[in-house]
């Protein structure tokens, strides 16, 4: 008995163990579920085309214009410098009043800055390109033709003559005459005060190349230097910054900033005209025919060519051999007046 109880228990464990074998195996295994990672396509960027340009940077921008161009005679002295509001300046001419001496005439349309300044005193022919361009004209005392051309009317203005303590203001930081400042806001309101229109009426502007052109044309130039004089403080010097696409501005060797925002001066293009000048008074004033058109240089993307300038309705505007009209890089812009003695080829010098 003892022997058959022990074989019935051996097989009875072994049915036991065949059947919890039986049951692990019968359990279902569970799936690896495997999600299907999809990545979302970031849309592409829309290109809004903006159905507006500004007349002097070629920019551009959603609503047209309306508001009359300003010009101001910024002070170039040394103890003038650094200068406010010339990074907001569309375009600057540089031309020499007295001695070696360059004077600016800073152009805005497209913006207003806070701060403009130093202002210095109105020449005759500071008078003509503001009235070629249809400006409001700002200045700080004057010569006797240029006193002469303000009381005619020949172009609107407001002069710190005139308005010394109330529009334009005298800073602390700096002496006389290299401190009379006038800001965006009292320009306007000195215009208000003359009666001046500040409507955009006459229309003029530059023409500029599209957004797919290039300007690469001409002989490779990364460096333009000018030099008025032995007088190395009005000489200047442009570089092209490959990264940026624009010209830094040297003077004196030093980098041009704006005082009031602290930004280098970046520009698209660099152009010089050639012009007759001559001396008309014991004082050392100038009289520079701005009428007479002639050789030029224009400094683009790296690149310089030779050209010519002509006075069209009084805007002085860049032009190719062919007749038709130079395209600028779109921003700013910085001319200079070159005496015709010693001339282009004399003053002008660039480098790769």
């Amino acid at each position: 008995m003892d022997i058959k109880f022990k074989l019935l228990a051996s097989l009875s464990a072994m049915f036991i163990i065949a059947g919890c074998g039986n049951k692990a195996e019968e359990k279902p295994q569970e799936e690896e579920v495997i999600e299907d990672i999809v990545e979302e396509e970031e849309p592409e960027e829309e290109v809004v085309e903006l159905p507006f340009t500004t007349p002097f940077t070629g920019e551009g921008i959603a609503e047209e214009i309306t508001q009359r161009p300003i010009l101001a005679t910024i002070n170039n002295h040394p103890a003038a410098r650094p200068q406010s509001g010339l990074a907001a300046a569309d375009v600057v001419y540089e031309m020499l009043a007295e001695g070696d001496v360059t004077r600016f005439l800073a152009l805005y349309q497209s913006a207003i800055p806070e701060q403009i300044g130093p202002i210095r005193s109105a020449r005759s022919y500071f008078i003509d390109i503001a009235k070629g361009l249809d400006a409001f004209y700002i200045a700080h005392g004057y010569s006797p033709e240029a006193k002469s051309m303000l009381a005619n009317g020949v172009v609107s203005n407001i002069n710190g003559m005139h308005y010394d303590g109330t529009y334009f203001k005298r800073s602390s930081d700096r002496i006389a005459p290299h401190n009379s400042y006038i800001s965006g806001e009292n320009v306007l309101a000195g215009a208000e005060k003359v009666g001046a229109s500040m409507d955009y009426s006459k229309k003029v502007f530059y023409t500029f190349y599209r957004d797919e052109e290039s300007a690469k044309i001409g002989t490779r130039a990364n460096e333009a230097t000018i030099h008025y004089s032995q007088n190395s403080s009005f000489n200047s010097t442009y570089t092209y910054d490959e990264g940026t696409e624009h010209y830094k501005r040297f003077s004196g060797n030093t980098v041009t900033t704006d005082y009031s925002t602290g930004e280098e001066i970046q520009l698209s293009n660099i152009l010089f005209f050639e012009m007759p000048h001559r001396i008309i008074d014991n004082v050392g004033r100038r009289d520079i025919d701005i009428s007479a058109g002639g050789k030029a240089y224009i400094f683009q993307q790296g690149m310089m060519r030779e050209i010519q300038w002509k006075n069209v309705d009084g805007l002085l505007v860049p032009i190719e051999e062919d007749g038709s009209e130079v395209k600028l890089v779109q921003g700013r812009s910085w001319i200079h007046f070159v005496p015709t003695t010693p001339g282009l080829a004399s003053a002008v010098t660039y480098s790769e």
